[in-house]
């Protein structure tokens, strides 16, 4: 295993050793059922483990507003919003032409994930602003609604920030879209699958941050009330 995977990433020495692992339990689960996995021993499980997903930092949702209530320009608070309330990756955002808004909807081409297209999903004062806006700037329907390059977007997002104390990225308002759909009772499903538009649950539940004791009590009393 250790000269399979030398010069590799670590992901990559892990699914490599997950195949491998694999194989042999369907050996010993088919045919021999006294074989033994030589995959399963404490040292190659500790060599190989997963390792814990990074639990990213989440803006709390009153900073968040008052970031956009604070941005004067009206091209750079519609970005925000589409990715703070529309959990559009900055790409996506960048990408969007005239042509591609149909009321409340934005259709995302060029996809990463190799889909032919996706549906972001928009609040109707956002769709509102982002019509008036293309209508006031003349812009024509091929043409990209937000010219500006992808360090140029990074540096508005970092300034934005910077008026209310907070360091902010870009996907830092992404995942707070998604927190705070999770939070406000909106089903992982639609989370993960209208939202962010993942492909697997495992994925949207590093975008959510931890429940606090205080946030768990109030959730169950909620429930059960």
């Amino acid at each position: 295993m250790t000269r399979l995977t030398e010069g590799t990433k670590q992901t990559t020495k892990r699914n490599r050793y997950s195949c491998l692992k694999a194989f042999f339990n369907y050996i010993r689960n088919t045919i021999d059922f006294e074989i033994q996995n030589p995959c399963d021993t404490p040292i190659l499980r500790k060599i190989f483990r997963a390792t814990r997903p990074e639990q990213w930092k989440i803006i709390e949702k009153d900073s968040i507003d008052e970031i956009i209530f604070r941005t004067a320009n009206p091209r750079n608070r519609i970005m925000l919003e589409l990715m703070a309330k529309g959990g559009m990756r900055i790409g996506e955002v960048l990408k969007i032409r005239p042509i591609d808004v149909k009321d409340r909807k934005i259709t995302l081409p060029d996809l990463k994930s190799g889909r032919e297209s996706e549906i972001v999903y928009i609040p109707q004062k956002i769709a509102d602003r982002l019509r008036e806006y293309i209508q006031d700037k003349g812009i024509e329907p091929e043409q990209r609604i937000f010219p500006i390059t992808y360090n140029a977007a990074r540096v508005m997002v970092n300034k934005a920030g910077k008026m209310v104390g907070v360091s902010l990225r870009p996907h830092d308002l992404r995942r707070h879209a998604a927190t705070h759909a999770s939070r406000s009772g909106t089903p992982i499903e639609i989370v993960s699958k209208v939202i962010l538009r993942h492909a697997h649950l495992a994925t949207t539940q590093r975008y959510l941050r931890k429940v606090t004791d205080v946030e768990a009590i109030r959730w169950i009393e909620n429930l059960y009330a």
